[in-house]
């Protein structure tokens, strides 16, 4: 008897520690998850203030080199070309207010969406422009870099 007692008590320790185990793995997974999630929107605001400040030199740190941004008009436009947009002010930034975001992560790869109200001189016409960004993003050691950004309106 005394065996049998000892056999389930063992058996309850052993399925009791087994589910904890698996249960301290998922909670880091989702801690993973939701730490990448916030890293993803932090580099998206960034570059989103970085235009504001017309800083290309910091969005060159986190914009992948062979980086391309799809304007509302379906033009796809190299990221040294939209430098120059910026640095020359025929792309002026000057305010935006963030009105929703999603963020999908799957592995090393992530999916930004976000609208935003942005306040802008694009090629002559000031807005207060209804963007939604979708960027692509890529994990580097790290570090989130943005590969490409495409606009739309919302």
């Amino acid at each position: 008897m005394k065996s049998l007692i000892k056999l389930l008590l063992l058996t309850v320790i052993f399925n009791s520690t087994v589910a904890c185990s698996q249960t301290n793995s998922k909670t880091r997974g989702a801690m993973e998850i939701d730490n990448n999630k916030s890293q993803v929107l932090d580099v998206t605001r960034q570059l989103t203030q970085l235009m504001i400040d017309k800083n290309t030199v910091a969005m060159d740190k986190i914009l992948d080199p062979h980086f391309t941004l799809t304007h509302i008009t379906g033009y796809v436009q190299p990221k040294d070309e939209w430098y120059a947009e910026i640095e020359n002010e025929r792309m002026k930034y000057f305010s935006y207010k963030e009105v929703k975001t999603s963020v999908k992560i799957d592995g090393d790869k992530a999916i930004f969406v976000g609208q935003n109200i942005l306040d802008a001189r694009i090629w002559g016409s000031r807005n207060n422009w209804r963007l939604q960004q979708t960027m692509h993003l890529e994990k580097r050691g790290e570090k989130w870099i943005i590969m490409k950004s495409v606009a739309t309106t919302f």
